[in-house]
């Protein structure tokens, strides 16, 4: 993998909207030591918390059925929310497919070349 093709993964955690604070921020750390004697130990970092943050599809599913859902995404989206995420498990899936989610699955795959 290219520092380039590096960069843009943890890019991707950086710009998803629905990726935690902490797993940008170990994001731009490691963007930010790339090339450096500490890209090493940032890419662990990074890989540590994408693995902290992602969520099982069957914990999605369990979230989007609550009170707090419907607070977050509203009456009328919440429900559209959770038939995606059901529909995801049906098709196979085993992570939430959301953009912090897939970033972060992304980093995880991509652990050995990191």
């Amino acid at each position: 993998m290219t520092t380039e093709e590096k960069k843009a993964l943890a890019q991707e955690a950086i710009e998803a909207g629905s990726a935690c604070a902490e797993l940008k921020a170990a994001a731009q750390s490691y963007i930010d030591a790339l090339g450096t004697d500490g890209e090493a130990e940032a890419a662990k970092a990074l890989v540590a918390e994408a693995k902290e943050d992602i969520n099982s599809i069957d914990d999605t599913i369990a979230f989007l059925k609550s009170d707090l859902a419907v607070q977050i995404f509203g009456a009328e989206l919440a429900p559209v929310k959770l038939e995606q995420a059901i529909q995801h498990k049906a098709n196979g899936g085993i992570y939430c497919d959301c953009p912090g989610c897939t970033a972060a699955k992304k980093i995880i795959d991509a652990e050995a070349e990191l």
